[in-house]
């Protein structure tokens, strides 16, 4: 199961693996605090798109689409089919530090993931 949540709020059983997907570590808070499992960078927008977003509920759409195309690689690709292969066998978390709770990054990565798993699941009942 995939799941959501601010690092800041309190790690929860149900939580699972806690992955962070920013690309800048959560103003105030220290590791052992955050209880993240993996820090995946990686998966953050680049600072460009990060910064001209702003967590803008007017250019959401747009930040979606620009920040699909910058996870398009196949490296990026592989990561993101690994978390989908693990959220379909036990609880994950993705962790972001952003006040806005609808429009930020982890909510496009839990898209894609979710598509992923879907995809994953009809193969699989085929």
């Amino acid at each position: 199961m995939l799941k959501v949540k601010r690092v800041y709020d309190k790690k929860e059983v149900s939580d699972g693996k806690r992955i962070l997907v920013d690309r800048l570590w959560p103003r105030g808070l220290r590791a052992e605090d955050a209880a993240v499992d993996e820090w995946l960078k990686e998966l953050s927008p680049s600072d460009e798109l990060r910064r001209w977003f702003n967590h803008d509920p007017e250019k959401w759409e747009e930040f979606r689409r620009r920040y699909r195309k910058e996870l398009s690689s196949p490296e990026k690709q592989e990561i993101l089919e690994r978390i989908a292969k693990g959220a379909a066998h036990s609880d994950i978390t993705l962790v972001y530090g952003a006040r806005e709770t609808e429009y930020n990054n982890a909510r496009v990565l839990e898209e894609i993931i979710n598509q992923a798993m879907k995809h994953r699941l009809a193969k699989t009942t085929r």
